[in-house]
């Protein structure tokens, strides 16, 4: 067990789960049940699921949330992309926010690698 928020991984998707909800809070209303919320709620679960696999007992626990986020940050990618190609993003916001994206996979990236190497029966 680890504490998640010595983790910078972690801590760069959770700012990124902050501006996602602070870009966001500008889209159209209509989007509120289904687009705002599928975005923010992917973008949560990243730092999330980090938070969770450091709390586990074992290294495969913590892998399995590793790879859980990293499925969270490549579905908060498409949404970005969806919401940058509905007009509901600037092009400036888009830029932020994919390169924030981008930078956290290659964290997780990195980190399930190196809980991999550690313990390569997982």
């Amino acid at each position: 067990m680890q504490n998640f928020k010595d983790l910078k991984v972690w801590e760069k998707g959770h700012q990124l789960t902050l501006g996602i909800y602070k870009a966001s809070a500008n889209f159209p209303k209509e989007e509120i049940y289904s687009l705002t919320n599928q975005l923010r709620r992917a973008s949560a679960s990243i730092p999330a699921n980090i938070a969770e696999g450091c709390g586990k007992k074992s290294q495969a626990d913590l892998a399995n949330f590793l790879n859980i986020s990293l499925g969270s940050a490549n579905e908060t990618e498409y949404f970005l992309i969806l919401s940058k190609d509905l007009n509901y993003l600037t092009e400036e916001q888009f830029i932020i926010l994919s390169n924030s994206i981008n930078e956290v996979k290659a964290m997780l990236i990195s980190l399930i690698g190196k809980v991999r190497t550690k313990h390569p029966n997982l």
